[in-house]
Formats: C-alpha cells, structure tokens, sequence
C-alpha cells in the first residue's frame, strides 16, 4: 500500500520574501499559506476590537434588540434556549452572563436533552416554558428549521428571537427576529460565525441600543469578560478561524487564560492547562472534549453547570464527575471505533460513508463519525439504531474537503424524519425502515464526482529540516495562531531523520526521539495511536525515516519543550542503504 503524502501548494516559489526578521522555515510556511506581504501577515497578527464588523449589519438584528428592550422595561420573563453541543452551551453560558451584566431581571436557561429530547428547539419545552409564565424565548445555535416550535409559541403568546447559525433548509421559521448570517437573504458577511458568535453580536447591538437610549452606561458590560465563551465555541463548532472570528477566538483565549469562571478554572487546574498561554488546540483537543463529555453521557451534571457555578468548592468538586464522563465516553467511542472499522470492511460505495448500529452509543456518533472520516477521506454518515426502530445520525467531512453535508442529506429529505447543520457537520433522523432508501439517495446525489486517491491524502505545507524545529519556530507559530478551520494547524514533511530510540507507552502510543541526519540535533516526537501498518513494523533505533507532523509545546515537571505530533511516519529503506529515494511516499 503506498503511503500518499501531498503538499497543499506546489512549484512555490521561496525568492523575495518580505518577512526577513522571521526563521526560514516560518518565512516559507507564509509563503505556502499565500501571505507574501506585510499588510497579510499584520492582519493575521491582529488583535484589535476595532476591526471587527457592525452587529447590525445582521438581518433582523435591529428587530431583535428592540424586542429585548421591551423585555427590560417590561421585567418580563425571557428563557435562553440553547442546544445542548459545545457551541450552544457556551452561547447559553455567554448569554446568561451578558444579560445578568445588562440588569435583565428574570432570565431562565432551557437545553433539550440530548438523549431524551434530540437535537431542536420542540414544541412539547415550549409548551412546558409557557407554564413557567415565559413572555420571550432567546434561542441559541438552534432553531432556523422549528416551524412547529414557533408556530406553537405564537398561539401561546410567546414572542421569539431565533439566533442560528445553520443552513436553511426551505423557508425559516415565524418569529419576531431570525438572526442567522447564513439566511439567504443576510448580507452581513458573517457566516463564518458560530452559534454562540451570532449570541455574542446580539449582545454587542444590545448593549449599544441600550446605552443609547440611556437606559445603561457604557460601563455595565464587559463584553470581553464573555470571550472565553466565545473562544470555546468557534474552536468546537468547526468554523472558519477568519476575520472577525480570528480577532475574537486570540483575545478569548487570552481570557480563557485568566478566566474567573470557578469551573473552567478548575478543569484547567486539573487538566494542567492553568496560568499559561493556551493554543487552539489545547482547547479543542484537550479541555473541550472532557467537559463536552457531560453532555454526550447525558448525565446528571451538565456542561452548563461548569460554565455557571460561582462556588470555588463545588466546583472542584464536579471535576471528579467531569473525568468519569470523560473515562465513559473513551470506552465507548473506543468500542464504537472497533465496531464502525469492522463494519466498514464491508462497505464498498467509494464515495461515501453510511454505517449503523445498535452498538453506537448516541453521544459518540459524531467522533465515529470524525473519525471514519479521517480515515478514508469520504464524507461519512454514522447512525446509532434504537430498539424502537429509530436511527440517530452524524455527519462530518473530512478535514479541508470541500462539499456540504446538508446538501447531500437535502437529496434524501424524502425519507428523513429531520435534519439540518452547516457543510462540514450535520446530524440526521430516520425510521430504520427507510435506511436503504437514504443510502440509495445518498449514492445518486455523490454519484459522478470525482473520487480518487488524493481523497485519502495526508497534506502537509512545506518540507522542513529536524534541526529547523526550535523553540523560536515554535513562537512564531504561536503568534500566527490560532489554528483550525479556515486556517489550518500548519503540517510539515521531514525527510530523512534518523531515529534514535523508541519508547512504547500505555494505550499503543509511542514516543521516538529523532535526529537531523546532517546535524545530529535531536526532538521528540509523540505518535497517538499508530496505524497498524506502523505498530505492527516499528521503526527501529538507526532507522531513517521521512515523517509529517505538527509542531507543538510539550509541558511536563513545570517545564515547556518543543516537539512534534506525528501524523505518519516510512521508514525509508533505500536511504538505509545510502540512497535517497522515496519510492514509499507518493508526492
């Protein structure tokens, strides 16, 4: 099997560049990500609020805040409707916070359930707000495809604000104000936003309306206190890292750094993560995914319950719960894995994923999902099958492939019960009965584009020396930062290191120090769970090897080191013999 590794730009051209303070191998990763002039890169550096777009560019923004100071004058009682993932989460924590700081008397939070109720604002909560005497819902990150659920708040006299950021479907909904940058007729440009971004622009015109019309001062919200909210949402939710979306995520984190919020505080105490600068990736990888745990076990403590304690005491002592989420959701994503690769050996469609089970635990289908996809390079469609005949789906892309889920999904609505999302990630209903009828539709809207091995490719940026990763490459990477969709983690080839020894650790992981070949200089690397192909074949010490990782921090014992985050790894054989060639890896 042949190993396919592909740069993201070829023939590049590394003459004139205007960065000379930079090391080389950061002036060349510029140049890769197309950023030749001062002007791009101070951009991408930027950290000013100034820069950032007019909430009120939002369609039905005006509409919104309007209703929202009538609430205020009124005290009547509004309830914040989030969805239950990371991004409506965080909004709802943001949104809390924000109208608490504003002086909004009377605000209760309400997220469905995600085992119980399913993904979607329904129509049976708002009966059920109704009776808690509700005036005004708030939604966040949820709502653009609830025509029942408005229609029912409308006969019960219930004005609603939907905030979304998810595609529309067909028509949107009756409320008072849709707030959605991705609404067809929405010019604002910013549907790069998440759900909890969309929140936090209606927070800003809010606070703007209300200091105008003097019922505030300029004083009573800080709205950078809600940036750690703020930053947790876009680096979970998948969005595009640009634009007003870097500006917001880099000062976030900054204040996820320093947050006064005890149970954030504490899960980064234990976590290791307290009183130091945090990466998009420390967040994303390592602290989201144990409090996102919460929710996808569907447990008695919630995600928002974190975000919300005020008690230090209590909070530390929810960390303990947090973990034993975090322990159940591996197992199960673990044998959710084992069970999806299994199954997938028997799936021969080559231009998309579609598996099922009963063994698929509702909460981890979306990380099957991602990881599936990885894999094979194919959008994949994960469901989990309960004993009434009901199938729960999640879709991803893979990493950096263009196309739209929700498109796909639009070919089989026919036989959906419901769905909805953005491009890269979308979940799905259906009655087990039409599952064959959904694949069959599924094939007929992939068929005909093009499918072939690049699909599967591994992408790096540029090529790189060992000896070139230091500790000064590595801050200028912090500084470009932060990394995700829309400006990926940068990824880069070495060639021809020589390995000086391996260390197999506790879950198949391997650590292998490695040296420049030329000049002996060593780094570490860490390798998460190698393929077979490698753990069945380690490199051995003496071994050259060409490789593809991410730089990154390693903190241990109170100290910070460079090293890399191996993606894959060839021995390269012919080099063992003293020839360079590369017959392993395809470019």
């Amino acid at each position: 099997m042949s190993i396919l590794w592909r740069p993201r730009l070829e023939n590049l051209d590394f003459v004139g560049l205007p960065f000379a303070e930079t090391p080389p191998l950061i002036q060349r990763l510029l140049l890769a990500r197309g950023l030749s002039q001062s002007a791009q890169l101070e951009s991408i550096l930027s950290t000013k609020p100034s820069s950032l777009a007019d909430p009120c560019t939002l369609l039905d923004m005006n509409l919104a805040t309007a209703r929202l100071i009538k609430a205020f004058e009124l005290e009547e009682k509004i309830c914040v409707y989030a969805d239950f993932d990371l991004d409506g989460t965080s909004g709802l924590a943001l949104m809390l916070d924000g109208l608490a700081q504003l002086g909004f008397k009377d605000v209760v939070p309400k997220q469905p359930g995600r085992l119980a109720d399913g993904y979607g604002f329904h129509p049976h909560i708002v009966e059920d707000l109704a009776q808690q005497g509700v005036k005004l819902i708030v939604t966040v990150d949820v709502g653009i495809t609830a025509m029942a659920a408005a229609a029912r708040a409308r006969e019960l006299g219930i004005d609603v604000i939907i905030t979304d950021h998810h595609q529309v479907i067909d028509k949107i909904p009756e409320a008072i104000a849709v707030v959605n940058p991705n609404r067809p007729d929405d010019t604002s440009s910013l549907g790069y936003l998440c759900g909890a971004g969309v929140a936090f622009y209606l927070l800003r015109a809010l606070k703007r309306s209300l200091v105008d019309k003097k019922l505030i001062s300029e004083a009573t919200l800080h709205l950078q206190s809600l940036l750690d909210c703020f930053a947790i949402a876009t680096l979970t939710d998948m969005v595009p890292l640009i634009e007003d979306n870097r500006v917001l995520v880099r000062l976030g984190l900054k204040q996820l750094e320093l947050t006064k919020r005890p149970g954030l505080r504490s899960l980064l105490e234990n976590l290791g993560m307290a009183d130091r600068p945090l990466s998009g990736q420390d967040v994303a990888i390592r602290f989201a995914p144990k409090l996102n745990a919460l929710s996808r076990m569907d447990g008695a403590l919630k995600p928002i319950d974190l975000y919300v304690v005020s008690d230090v005491q209590q909070a530390e002592g929810m960390i303990k719960q947090v973990l034993e989420s975090n322990s159940n959701r591996v197992q199960f994503q673990e044998e959710g894995e084992q069970e999806a690769f299994a199954l997938l050996k028997n799936w021969t469609d080559p231009r998309f994923v579609f598996i099922s089970s009963p063994l698929f635990h509702r909460g981890i289908i979306g990380l099957i999902a991602t990881k599936l996809a990885g894999a094979t390079g194919l959008p994949t469609f994960i469901g989990s099958k309960n004993a009434d005949g009901v199938i729960t789906g999640s879709g991803r892309m893979p990493n950096g492939k263009p196309g739209s889920l929700v498109a796909a999904l639009e070919k089989a609505e026919d036989f959906l019960v419901r769905f909805g999302g953005h491009e890269a990630a979308a979940g799905f209903e259906l009655i087990h009965l039409k599952e064959q009828s959904v694949i069959e539709k599924l094939s007929e809207y992939y068929a005909g584009m093009e499918s072939s091995p690049q699909s599967a490719a591994q992408f790096y940026d540029i090529e790189a020396r060992a000896d070139e990763i230091d500790e000064t490459s590595m801050q200028w990477l912090d500084r470009l930062g932060p990394f995700g969709t829309g400006f990926a983690l940068p990824v880069f080839r070495i060639n021809r290191a020589k390995i000086n020894d391996v260390f197999k650790l506790r879950g198949g992981h391997l650590r292998i120090r490695l040296e420049d070949i030329k000049t002996g200089k060593r780094v570490d690397g860490i390798y998460f769970s190698p393929p077979p192909r490698v753990s069945e074949n380690l490199p051995r010490k003496g071994d050259v090897v060409d490789l593809i990782a991410e730089i990154q921090w390693n903190y241990f014992g109170g100290a910070k080191s460079v090293q890399i985050l191996i993606r894959d790894i060839i021995v390269n054989i012919q080099d063992q013999q003293n020839e360079t060639r590369h017959d392993n890896a395809e470019i």
